[in-house]
């Protein structure tokens, strides 16, 4: 188990994590989302030991990981980082890159774990180039390899896929954390990519000015979000007044609505004006504009003209399920 505890953390006089706690059980995926600035990357580093920190503590299991302070290399033997910036050996090659991390002692099986590691990062054809000549992307698919080349128990990842073009990434995605839940990795991963969250983290953790505001089930956080940021982390999120959903409520609440859960009706319901309509491959995401000036996005199949009137409609369900999680009305 690992248990990440920090009390308070900051650089001359400014706090920049505060009021951490939490756990990842041994195999677990464990996504940190939250804008830029929220405290991701720090988190990252004070638990792989790049940064001390005074008030917190970070063990696995019975043993205390250790910051700077206690560490002349930085890090523990049963975890890894793999941070934005790849610290490869840019005059060797690929495959020199992998194996330089593998067993001494199991040299005998070192072409046959490079080969491995190679096909699932798909660059078996670049073993034998040197690391300079390769892309930005390309180099970040090494250093994920040479992470996985040491066989961490821990793995934490900072935006993985942030300079992988999207073709590549699509199918690296996949073959990484699917490869990581077969190992029995325990991951945490920083990303503002919901994509990289939501078919492969079991449990999130929301993060706002240095502290967690939200840790639940993946799919039950995008299902019932606490409030406007944490949906706004997974997507285009509308929030709508109640009265302007149900003119009769007496709720002076505003309700959390998805694009794709708005549903049309011809005559009856929410109208709005169509302002903009955006072509997103298998639909449209469609702007629009309330009678009271509010903006709201909906999923159509076909393009809508610009003037249109439409009628909106939420099912009474996601209304309750919404107003039930108790959000907050800010933003």
């Amino acid at each position: 188990m690992l248990k990440v505890q920090v009390d308070s953390f900051g650089y001359q006089n400014q706090t920049i994590l505060k009021d951490i706690a939490f756990e990842v059980a041994p195999g677990e995926h464990v996504a940190l989302m939250g804008e830029s600035g929220s405290g991701k990357s720090t988190l990252l580093k004070i638990i792989y030991g790049l940064l001390h920190v005074e008030e917190g503590s970070v063990f696995w299991g019975d043993t205390e990981a250790l910051g700077p302070n206690f560490n002349l290399v930085p890090g523990e033997p049963y975890m890894k980082y793999l941070a934005q910036d790849f610290d490869l050996m840019p005059f060797i090659s690929v495959e020199e890159n992998i194996g330089q991390f593998l067993s001494v002692f199991e040299r005998e099986t070192h072409q046959e774990r490079i080969d491995e590691l190679l096909d699932l990062i798909e660059m078996k054809s670049f073993a034998k180039t040197k690391v300079k000549f390769l892309s930005g992307g390309q180099q970040q698919r090494v250093a994920l390899a040479r992470v996985l080349a040491q066989e961490p128990e821990i793995l934490l990842l900072d935006e993985p896929f942030g300079h992988i073009d999207n073709f590549k990434r699509l199918s690296l995605r996949r073959n990484l954390f699917l490869y990581l839940k077969k190992q029995g990795i325990t991951v945490l991963t920083a990303s503002h990519d919901p994509n990289d969250v939501l078919p492969f983290a079991e449990r999130t953790l929301i993060m706002e000015q240095g502290q967690i505001i939200a840790n639940e089930n993946t799919q039950e956080l995008y299902l019932n979000p606490p409030n406007y940021y944490t949906a706004s982390l997974f997507g285009q999120v509308n929030k709508v007044p109640m009265k302007l959903l149900k003119s009769y409520s007496e709720i002076d609440r505003d309700v959390l609505v998805y694009p794709h859960e708005f549903k049309f009706s011809d005559s009856s319901g929410l109208q709005a004006e169509v302002v903009h309509s955006f072509f997103k491959g298998s639909h449209y995401l469609n702007e629009s504009r309330a009678k009271d000036g509010t903006i709201l996005f909906f999923n159509s199949d076909k393009k809508q003209e610009t003037g249109a009137t439409i009628f909106l409609n939420v099912s009474l369900n996601t209304i309750n399920k919404r107003l039930h999680v108790g959000q907050k009305t800010d933003t």
